[in-house]
């Protein structure tokens, strides 16, 4: 398979000059780092990267020093291994990431399955700020389809072939344009269309995204949501398919401190169809836990 090339794929990246590369323990981490105070962490969704945040980064980075990064084997991440694609290990690669690079967030914020990898920074490794979940993904699929869902993933994820024909069909099935609406409800502009259509084109970041559902494990992390101690604000669209408006408030009755933001007439990536708004709602949130 070939990866994504920063020199080809990622010329049409935004914010490409905020861009930079890390090297630890074999790994390369793509990162994207703007503005300046409290440090503010941002953990983008299965088969997505540090484009999802496009628009909202640089409103966040008013206040905040914001650092988003591509999560283990998506984007221009590589270097990791595809059996460590848990919801543990992957919290545990971006813990030993933030201790390599010395830093300390004030503050989380992930989408989707993002949102998940934050609350297992505050389980596991320390985290005590607050968290943000947009549309998040912590809702374990309900009775027989927690073990269908994953179980069907894995099997895909073992067959080396798949990413591939998953990669090359993608125009075949109607485009990344109807793939994308017919997901997540939502309706984004060229720039982010772009950048997904590259995405979805490349076997090596579906079979990341295939890894990351394969070892995915929400029933043991809502076994300990009721230990999350952060402050949490999750901010939801109302006409998101992929994670129901329904799951979003049982998921904000599992948490301790969690208050829950629904933003009318958008989808699953409300946050990048309206970031001005996103951004208003994180900012309060904030203000208020100082």
């Amino acid at each position: 398979m070939s990866g994504l090339d920063w020199g080809r794929e990622g010329l049409i990246w935004p914010h490409r000059e905020a861009s930079s590369f890390i090297e630890t323990g074999g790994k390369r981490w793509h990162v994207q780092r703007m503005g300046s105070g409290p440090p503010l962490l941002l953990l983008h969704g299965t088969g997505a990267s540090v484009h999802s945040w496009r628009g909202l980064m640089p409103l966040l980075a008013r206040s905040h020093a914001v650092t988003a990064i591509d999560l283990p084997r998506h984007a221009f991440t590589t270097g990791h291994d595809a059996n460590a694609m848990s919801l543990p290990a992957m919290s545990a690669e971006v813990a030993g990431l933030l201790k390599a690079i010395d830093l300390k967030p004030e503050a989380i914020a992930g989408h989707s399955a993002g949102a998940a990898i934050a609350l297992q920074l505050a389980l596991a490794h320390g985290y005590a700020g607050p968290v943000i979940g947009l549309s998040a993904a912590l809702r374990p699929f309900p009775g027989a389809l927690a073990q269908i869902f994953p179980a069907l993933a894995k099997a895909l994820f073992v067959n080396p072939l798949v990413p591939r024909f998953f990669a090359g069909t993608i125009d075949i099935a109607g485009g990344a344009e109807r793939f994308m609406w017919r997901s997540t409800r939502s309706r984004i502009d060229a720039a982010g269309m772009a950048c997904y259509r590259a995405l979805l084109k490349n076997p090596d970041h579906a079979g990341g995204g295939l890894a990351m559902m394969a070892n995915w494990d929400l029933p043991s992390l809502r076994a300990r949501m009721g230990n999350v101690a952060n402050p949490v604000l999750l901010v939801h669209g109302a006409n998101d398919p992929a994670i129901p408006l329904a799951w979003a408030r049982d998921a904000a009755g599992w948490l301790g401190h969690a208050r829950l933001d629904v933003l009318p007439g958008l989808g699953h990536l409300a946050h990048e169809e309206a970031p001005e708004q996103a951004a208003a709602l994180i900012a309060a949130f904030l203000a208020g836990q100082t």
